[in-house]
């Protein structure tokens, strides 16, 4: 079978779908790349996979130049003599502008991916009900529906926006327990604070602004007590095409004031995780964050937000902490909590993650998901 996988960014195909693409390879199937360009379309392509490029705006609402990717898209799922059998849709505009496009494609099927619901689907406004009216009706011609938490799931039965019958939750993406394994916490440095890593898109929706307080707040508290000063680390891109990005002058703002290093990207975080003490990721909303399955698995404690997503990860108390989303004091107080533990206690929370991951989280489980639908669903038609 030819199957596509889609998504609103190619970097998002090479970051969290390429060993499925190299499974589907494996198992027969041509697997070819439908995403926005970009410069990682280029690791596509050396993975040895077809790219084809999708003009698609990722904050666009224009009735025009949406209906205008949904037709691109829809040429590129049936060329001549090289239609596509199976799509695999992921991100909000990859799923539903995927079931728009196979109007007409009876040959041509779907499984769709919610790793996340987006700021439109949440918002409140009139833009809210158009997502809500698109699902409704796009999701009753998708063949099957992965979600990655429960709670996602939970909302669409109750919107009636999918069938109980057609969906099942997986396990957010995986994480790759072949890359990302267990590593015993960095020294404690005599006259130095602990380290503290935050892996995300500089969005105000993950909670960068909220981090930002946090670091703060605790390192004065350091100050004020002659402690040494624990360190914070951003890392992540500046995501300047996002209506929630951060302002570039309040990065520097940020950078000049030196509570928060501000890392930038970095394709691979494993050397930043080797180095971190605890990972924190404060996000308003998510799929299962693939940066807290890494930090997991490799063996750091964690802080997350306790909403649908970022709790999935995170056992309290045992691998680390939840606190109250949107409150800067409440993590503040979390992350201080697990900086102040003796080094044997929290080297039993990064335990404890990276036995959560391996038994819960593996990406080896999510392929294996994939696999074995596509193959129910092609011997069901």
């Amino acid at each position: 079978m030819k199957i596509a996988i889609v998504a609103n960014t190619a970097w998002y195909v090479a970051n969290f779908r390429l060993n499925l693409m190299a499974a589907l390879r494996e198992a027969g199937h041509e697997v070819i790349a439908i995403a926005p360009p970009g410069e990682d379309a280029a690791r596509i392509e050396s993975a040895g996979f077809a790219f084809c490029s999708w003009p698609l705006s990722g904050r666009g609402t224009h009735p025009l130049r949406e209906l205008a990717a949904v037709c691109t898209l829809r040429r590129h799922l049936h060329l001549h003599r090289q239609s596509v059998d199976w799509v695999l849709s992921y991100t909000p505009k990859g799923n539903l502008y995927a079931a728009l496009a196979r109007t007409g494609l009876p040959h041509c099927r779907q499984i769709a991916n919610v790793s996340g619901l987006g700021s439109s689907f949440l918002a409140g406004n009139w833009l809210t009900r158009v997502v809500h009216a698109l699902y409704r009706l796009t999701f009753r011609r998708i063949d099957w529906v992965f979600f990655q938490n429960e709670d996602d799931r939970q909302l669409f039965l109750r919107g009636r926006l999918v069938e109980a019958r057609r969906c099942e939750r997986i396990a957010g993406s995986g994480v790759d327990l072949q890359r990302f394994t267990p590593m015993p916490l960095p020294p404690d440095e005599p006259g130095q604070g602990r380290r503290v890593l935050m892996v995300a898109r500089l969005l105000g929706d993950k909670g960068v602004r909220e981090f930002v307080a946090a670091a703060r707040s605790l390192r004065q508290q350091a100050l004020r007590a002659g402690h040494p000063l624990p360190r914070f680390t951003l890392l992540g891109d500046p995501a300047a095409d996002n209506p929630t990005a951060i302002p570039p002058q309040e990065r520097a703002a940020w950078q000049a004031e030196g509570v928060v290093e501000l890392a930038g990207y970095e394709q691979d975080v494993r050397p930043w995780l080797m180095r971190a003490h605890l990972v924190v990721l404060p996000s308003y909303r998510e799929g299962v964050p693939r940066t807290l399955l890494e930090a997991g698995a490799t063996g750091r404690p964690l802080v997350a937000t306790d909403v649908p997503g970022c709790r999935d990860p995170v056992e309290h108390g045992v691998n680390g902490l939840l606190c109250a989303v949107r409150d800067p004091e409440a993590l503040a107080e979390a992350i201080g909590r697990l900086l102040a533990l003796p080094r044997a206690e929290l080297s039993a929370m990064g335990q404890a993650s990276a036995h959560k991951m391996r038994t819960e989280f593996a990406e080896a489980q999510v392929i294996g998901r994939y696999l074995e639908r596509l193959n129910a669903l092609s011997d069901r038609h």
